[in-house]
């Protein structure tokens, strides 16, 4: 199996964000920035698999590679993907464990802190609380504080734990999250500061970090500058997939360890920016580019493979409305005649029920 062979598998645009950056075939030079905009449905996992997988094969050490995705089990599936690229370019040789580094923003943090715990005054032996648990610690020092028996009704420990996640997540000020997001708090600006300096010393106290620290350890852990030249530099490949999710923390971490842009590769679609109650921020892909000198190079997937073209009319036309986006036309060569259709229904559950009774 040569190479050609194996991309030949992919359509023009995909090939050019596979390749980009790779002079004279060789994964040698890391390239500059490259901001892959992938529409809906136009293979961004396959496209970003073939990537990683095209520099493993051109001699790029995987040890030195950091793939970072939202959920384990895209990153387990990442992994597989390019296994199995791997194998079928080598001929069956390198499909096994061939990234060291793949994972969640959260697990790649986790590791790079407890390997530099002692770097930054950090017990390498700290726990890890999951949501839940934070919650359960929040409302333990809410009750403690008083603030569960009063008058009218505090916040619950589930909309304290989310305020603060917001708060540090988008690294604004907590009266400005309580204004713009949770308004119906904002009469609690005073007892929920107290609170959450409650929580955080308790937290200290116990040698624990909540998911939120291990992305605020991380990004405060990038700011010596001595230390984010040799954490950067041991990755020479950075790939990150749906950007659009990121938040301000994670931008500041990604740009932190690769401020000139070298080897760093962000995949996403501005159009699928959903996650605004994580504290994600649509700016961290819209201004990517011009995060570096030169700016990122872009490349736009814009073929669909998974819907019918009455749909990418539809859908396009939304997205056109859009004030401030990236350009793209999705297109595919999917024909119908059946046009999509506007359904009201009452909520989602409704929602539900309506598309598993078409299902059936």
């Amino acid at each position: 199996m040569t190479t050609v062979a194996y991309l030949e598998k992919l359509n023009t645009e995909q090939r050019r964000a596979v390749e980009y950056g790779l002079v004279d075939g060789s994964s040698t030079s890391a390239g500059g920035p490259l901001l892959i905009i992938a529409g809906a449905g136009s293979g961004k996992t396959n496209t970003l698999a073939h990537r990683v997988a095209h520099l493993i094969f051109l001699g790029a050490d995987p040890q030195r590679m950091l793939l970072m995705t939202f959920s384990r089990r895209a990153a387990a599936e990442m992994t597989r993907r390019v296994e199995r690229i791997c194998a079928e370019a080598l001929g069956g040789k390198g499909g096994g464990d061939v990234l060291a580094w793949a994972g969640t923003f959260h697990a790649i943090g986790a590791r790079l802190l407890r390997e530099y715990a002692g770097a930054i005054g950090l017990d390498p032996a700290f726990t890890i609380h999951d949501r839940e648990d934070s919650a359960d610690l929040m409302n333990l020092i809410r009750h403690e504080l008083g603030f569960s028996k009063t008058e009218s009704r505090f916040p619950t420990k589930g909309t304290c734990l989310a305020i603060y996640s917001r708060a540090v997540n988008a690294e604004i000020p907590l009266e400005q999250v309580l204004l713009g997001a949770f308004p119906w708090c904002a009469r609690w600006h005073a007892e929920l500061r107290q609170l959450f300096a409650a929580y955080v010393e308790a937290k200290q106290a116990q040698n624990v970090l909540d998911y939120d620290d291990l992305l605020l350890y991380w990004a405060q852990m990038m700011q010596d500058e001595a230390l984010a030249e040799e954490i950067g530099g041991r990755f020479d490949h950075i790939l990150v997939d749906e950007y659009q999710d990121t938040n301000r923390l994670q931008a500041s971490i990604l740009l932190a360890l690769k401020p000139k842009g070298q080897g760093l590769t962000v995949v996403g679609d501005d159009a699928q920016s959903i996650y605004s109650f994580r504290a994600a921020n649509v700016r961290n892909i819209l201004e990517f580019p011009k995060s570096f000198t030169p700016p990122a190079e872009i490349v736009t997937l814009n073929r669909n493979y998974r819907s019918t073209e009455p749909i990418l009319t539809a859908a396009n036309a939304v997205i056109s409305l859009a004030a401030e986006r990236y350009a793209k036309n999705l297109w595919t060569e999917r024909r119908s005649s059946e046009r999509p259709q506007l359904v009201t229904v009452r909520d989602e559950s409704d929602q539900a029920r309506f598309i598993a009774e078409r299902v059936l």
